[in-house]
């Protein structure tokens, strides 16, 4: 039985394709129909459908989101009105900060993500405490593992190792590091399974996310 939103990935890409070549209020206000009725309403089946399995994976309840069409443009060069990608998120509900899951569609990507985005103070103090010490040798095996598996994370924002850390720390990449998400591209061309395509990137990407939570 085909799934609602199985051309959830190439309807996307498509609509957003054409807004690219036109981002205006006018362009989208004519398409407003066809964006909820192919791509805001699959989304949402999709986060609904993919929050069960996420939930029994984390044995912890996860609530959604789908980002909104609308840009925020009040600190941004950048005045189109528009994002051109559809971006949805689910968010455990247990105790304390908990990292995030992503799915995102763009003409450029198709892809799943996983992590916190930004440390707080304490959860700064708390990570560069913990990767300093053996736990860091750990992580950097599992961070290592997931790349091995496909997933890919960025650069880190400091360009120094920060005090009172050894400036030759052998775990100076960690040490540098704000934040934290990884990100796993998936079949551009879409699966007649979607949300097992997701899951099984989500368990890619998760003990990565476990050691995340065990510090937080």
């Amino acid at each position: 039985m085909s799934q609602p939103f199985e051309t959830l990935i190439s309807d996307a890409r498509a609509f957003y394709g054409e807004l690219a070549k036109n981002n205006t209020r006018d362009w989208f206000t004519e398409h407003k129909s066809r964006y909820e009725t192919q791509l805001k309403k699959p989304a949402k089946m999709l986060l609904n459908a993919a929050a069960p399995k996420l939930s029994g994976m984390l044995d912890q309840t996860v609530t959604t989101k789908l980002f909104r069409a609308n840009r925020d443009v009040r600190f941004s060069k950048d005045k189109t009105p528009y994002a051109l990608h559809l971006h949805m998120m689910w968010v455990p509900q247990g105790a304390g900060t908990q990292p995030v899951y992503f799915f995102g569609i763009a003409g450029e990507y198709v892809r799943t993500g996983a992590g916190l985005m930004n440390f707080d103070k304490a959860q700064q103090a708390a990570w560069r405490a913990w990767v300093s010490e053996r736990e860091g040798d750990a992580f950097q095996a599992r961070l290592d593992a997931a790349s091995a598996a496909g997933a890919a994370y960025g650069k880190p924002e400091l360009k120094r190792i920060p005090s009172p850390f050894d400036k030759e720390h052998p775990r100076g990449d960690l040490l540098r590091r704000k934040s934290l998400v990884l990100w796993k591209d998936l079949d551009a061309n879409g699966s007649s399974d979607l949300v097992g395509a997701i899951t099984q990137s989500f368990e890619t990407l998760d003990p990565v996310m476990d050691d995340l939570r065990t510090f937080l």
